[in-house]
Parts: C-alpha cells; structure tokens; sequence
C-alpha cells in the first residue's frame, strides 16, 4: 500500500494502532466527502465563493484527520483561492481532489482487504 495518498503510519498513530477504528473514519470520510464534494460543485458552477471557502475548508479539515497530504494540499490551495475571491484555477484544483479521492477510495478497500474486513 502506497504512504503517498495517506500517511499511513501517521494515520495509524492519530488512532492509537487501532486499525479497525481507522477503517471506520476512512468510511466516514468517504460518505461525508461525496456530499461536501456535491456542495462543493454547486459553489463552483453558482461562483459562490464564500461557499467555497466554507466547504474547501471542512474538506481540508477532514482530510488531514485521516493524513491525506496530497488531498490537503489541494485543499489548501483551493481555499486560498477562494479567500482571494480568485475563481481561475478552482475546477482543476477540483478535478485533482476528485482523483485523490478515488486514490482514498482505493487505499481504504485495499486496508480492508488486509485487514480482513
């Protein structure tokens, strides 16, 4: 499994080693980010920037809870943005979380199938 879309060993030390526990917030992420991400959408296509900030920002939040670097860089990067007011730039920093998503999405089946669960 691959440390680059999440740092596993800081994952593992956020949850005390519990891994069954870390399955558990990988799954929770999952479902909370499908909606933040539709949320996220609606901002962009409306130019809802403040929106945007309010969202970006929980995301961000939510992915350095489960060590997503690259995820939160990306975040971070879109939330800076929108603080700025600056829209350029906004869809493809979107489209790249969209892609580390699905990289989560595989980490988190890959640990389950290693973990048994």
């Amino acid at each position: 499994m691959s440390d680059d879309v999440i740092d596993l060993p800081e994952a593992l030390e956020r949850v005390q080693d519990d891994k069954g526990f870390l399955v558990e917030l990988l799954d929770i992420f999952q479902e909370d980010f499908l909606k933040k991400r539709a949320v996220l959408a609606e901002a962009l296509t409306t130019k809802d920037i403040m929106k945007v900030r309010e969202v970006v920002h929980s995301m961000k939040g939510s992915s350095g809870n489960i060590s997503a670097k690259r995820m939160y860089a990306t975040c971070l990067e879109l939330e800076k943005l929108a603080k700025i007011d600056s829209i350029d730039g906004m869809q493809d920093l979107a489209r790249n979380i969209d892609v580390q998503f699905a990289g989560v999405q595989a980490f988190a089946v890959q640990l389950k199938k290693e973990l048994g669960v």
